[in-house]
């Protein structure tokens, strides 16, 4: 089954699908040290995971799994970096929800105007009775976006990513459809 990545607009936002002319976007964000501080994985320093990256998108829409999207501003579509939805279980009525941004998108209701948008898609395209989030317990940031969005924090993964030889633990968040006031 399919899942056509859509095109979403806010206020100040456009989020649509990825193309290949985002390459250089992805790899700066991506590849910023800085930036995925907090991140399961450690930044880039090869190019060919641009295409790797490029080829989870188009799978996401293939395999009906997610949606992966571009988050732009709509004015001029500067790029500031990208929200996911995926692991969508049709059965379980539930999927995950992510994003990443450049460090000069932080603290400008981005992430949560981005988040937002493509919940409400979600929860109205695909049924949605729960959509389940992480985030590093130092990422205090993160963790706030989720509670403007409604999220509650539900416990506690301890010591659940090693990256580059340090350990931390994650913080789960869920959201439920009788909660989501989008």
């Amino acid at each position: 089954m399919t899942l056509a990545t859509p095109t979403l607009e806010t206020d100040r936002l456009r989020l649509r699908p990825f193309t290949e002319a985002d390459a250089d976007d992805i790899f700066a964000l991506q590849s910023d040290a800085d930036v995925l501080r907090y991140w399961d994985s450690p930044p880039w320093t090869d190019r060919s995971s641009v295409a790797r990256f490029m080829a989870r998108c188009r799978q996401f829409a293939e395999d009906g799994s997610g949606a992966r999207v571009v988050i732009e501003q709509a004015r001029d579509h500067t790029f500031l970096g990208w929200c996911t939805f995926n692991d969508w279980n049709p059965v379980f009525r539930s999927a995950s929800l992510g994003y990443c941004l450049r460090a000069a998108a932080w603290g400008r209701g981005y992430a949560t105007e981005a988040a937002g948008a493509l919940l409400g898609w979600a929860f109205e395209t695909l049924d949605l009775n729960r959509v389940q989030a992480e985030a590093d317990t130092r990422n205090a940031a993160s963790a706030r976006v989720l509670e403007k969005l409604g999220f509650v924090r539900e416990g506690t993964l301890r010591e659940d990513c090693i990256v580059n030889g340090d350990v931390s633990d994650s913080w789960v968040y869920g959201l439920l459809r009788r909660d989501w006031t989008g």
